[in-house]
């Protein structure tokens, strides 16, 4: 079965900036079309940004303009470049199909933006 693995998280201050990524366990996904969502506590999963197989991305309007996701087909692998971090950008990030529910759910990278 297809396995997510997201990576690239971790403490930074508000201001500052964390590229993830999501490597797939094997090929397939060129056709699909690829998101990251992102769950802070008490709160659902809800997605972020979304990138189809032409390359052409869509942002919730909470990271318009901060954040950017790409792919590399190549290696499997889905990046989401984030800058001007927030506080409220604190969150567990996952990344998916968009509709989610073709694989099942990695474990996500934990992103704690804080002074």
């Amino acid at each position: 079965q297809v396995q997510l693995v997201e990576s690239g998280g971790g403490l930074v201050e508000p201001g500052g900036s964390l590229r993830l990524s999501c490597a797939a366990s094997r090929s397939g996904f060129k056709s699909v079309t690829m998101g990251w969502y992102r769950q802070a506590p008490g709160k659902n999963r809800d997605l972020v940004a979304g990138i189809n197989s032409g390359g052409y991305g869509n942002y919730a309007d909470s990271v318009k303009g901060r954040f950017t996701i790409s792919r590399d087909v190549t290696k499997n692998t889905v990046y989401l470049q984030m800058n001007s971090l927030r506080p409220d950008d604190t969150a567990v990030y996952y990344c998916n199909t968009v509709p989610p529910g073709i694989v099942p759910w990695g474990q996500g990278t934990q992103v704690t933006v804080s002074s």
